[in-house]
């Protein structure tokens, strides 16, 4: 059987494990830019290594390329994810899969600003950082702008929404 680009691939949920999404904002020549950081701890039912096949699985199936281009998500209306923020907290909607966080008010001002956040999905588990406990700012760089972390992800400019606009 030969597979095609378009074919869905199998995507289980309880591969996937906890599903973790971090906010941050970092200095960018024209002001601050919201981030977004979404991943797995790598601990689904079969491990890690399924747990990155089943966010591969989440993302191409929704038409977000792993390691490719950037997808702007204000040139493509029909995008399958989507951003709210709301008070303080941002919840990240897609088919298959949601996520929800309270970022700092740095960050709230930033996508306020902008109007969008850069969000990253990564492939990659990082078991280290979990849900309710703080994260030191050196690993959050570390894993976040490392090369494993960058070329396993989607890279999406997500508009962000709230229930007012």
């Amino acid at each position: 059987m030969t597979s095609t680009p378009s074919e869905t691939r199998p995507f289980r949920a309880t591969d996937l494990g906890t599903l973790v999404v971090m906010a941050w904002s970092g200095e960018a020549p024209d002001g601050d830019m919201p981030y977004l950081l979404a991943y797995t701890l790598g601990d689904g039912a079969n491990g890690p290594e399924a747990s990155t096949a089943a966010v591969e699985a989440l993302l191409e199936n929704n038409g977000l390329p792993v390691g490719g281009d950037l997808v702007d998500g204000n040139a493509k209306p029909s995008l399958p994810v989507s951003l709210l923020v709301e008070g303080d907290q941002a919840v990240v909607y897609m088919p298959g899969s949601n996520a929800q966080c309270t970022p700092p008010p740095e960050w709230l001002a930033a996508v306020a600003e902008r109007g969008f956040a850069y969000f990253v999905f990564t492939t990659r588990p990082w078991p280290e950082a979990e849900p309710g406990k703080p994260v030191d700012p050196k690993a959050l760089a570390a894993f976040a702008g490392a090369d494993e972390t960058l070329d396993a992800a989607a890279h999406i400019v997500l508009p962000a929404r709230s229930l007012r606009s």
